[in-house]
């Protein structure tokens, strides 16, 4: 009898094993209406901040290290496998984000200068460059848009464009949005009037999707997609579908961007040991 009871004992502590194991890797697994389908490691982007899905070369998508390292943008395919690596004829000061979209030549990358800690930059830079091949050494010598808050400095991470318009999402309590003034040709100074905010704290990437009717904004624990149209009227606006992403383990959360067809892309920076940062592919089912 005893020997039976311990071998029940065993059995259920092994099937409850199981659960737990299933349960935790569901949770590592799945976010929300997503699904990871692919994961990667980034040795050459250890500071890995923003994400852009390629408008010129199907299936890449665009990443660039934090502050502090040379300016380049590297490219990687949709499971995260690396296609190349480009430099940009510039010198930053606080590198945050890269953004996909349109200009006067077609498709061009957005690189967003933006980061302010100290609350102490009199106006912001935004570089404009013709979007690169993946195989190109060197981009073209990108334009500088000189960008200035209407109500003083703001530190921020998170740069989308629709259209040609500039949109910056501050690093603060209430996630306030601001709009640029057109890019003019042959003048490329413009002015950032805050237009709404979406109370969502702190943000660290934004980015429009390629047909640029949603926009989604992540913090470290969600990422957040929004029609267009909404932050378009500005205001309060309505908030959008909530992504729960705190349980696919990032060492620290920074980049996101929406493709085709429900798909997701987180970039993350690396943790002290590795230094690798992190690629995740997300498979997600869309209203």
């Amino acid at each position: 009898m005893i020997r039976s009871a311990v071998g029940r004992f065993l059995v259920v502590a092994v099937l409850l094993g199981i659960v737990v194991v299933a349960v935790l890797l569901r949770a590592d697994d799945e976010a929300g209406p997503c699904v990871v389908s692919h994961r990667a490691r980034l040795p050459e982007v250890p500071e890995a901040s923003g994400l852009a899905v390629s408008r010129r070369t199907p299936g890449i998508i665009w990443s660039h290290n934090d502050s502090g390292h040379d300016a380049v943008l590297y490219a990687f395919d949709l499971a995260g496998a690396p296609h190349g690596r480009v430099r940009v004829p510039i010198v930053t000061r606080d590198w945050e984000d890269v953004s996909s979209g349109r200009c006067p030549a077609g498709a061009c990358l957005y690189i967003a200068d933006i980061g302010d800690n100290r609350l102490a930059r009199k106006s912001i830079r935004i570089y404009r460059v013709p979007e690169p091949a993946p195989a190109d050494a060197t981009t073209a010598p990108p334009e500088s848009i000189t960008a200035t808050y209407a109500d003083g400095p703001h530190n921020a991470e998170s740069l989308f464009v629709i259209g040609e318009t500039l949109f910056v999402v501050a690093r603060d309590r209430d996630g306030a949005l601001y709009r640029s003034t057109p890019v003019q040709p042959g003048g490329l100074d413009v002015r950032l009037e805050r237009v709404g905010q979406l109370r969502l704290a702190p943000t660290t990437d934004a980015e429009a999707s390629p047909d640029e009717a949603s926009v989604v904004v992540r913090t470290s624990r969600e990422a957040v997609i929004y029609r267009t149209a909404d932050l378009l009227r500005g205001g309060d606006v309505p908030y959008g579908l909530r992504i729960p992403i705190e349980g696919l383990k990032e060492w620290q959360g920074e980049g996101v961007a929406l493709g085709a067809n429900g798909a997701l892309f987180l970039a993350s920076e690396g943790w002290r040991l590795s230094r690798a940062g992190t690629f995740l592919s997300l498979r997600c089912t869309l209203p």
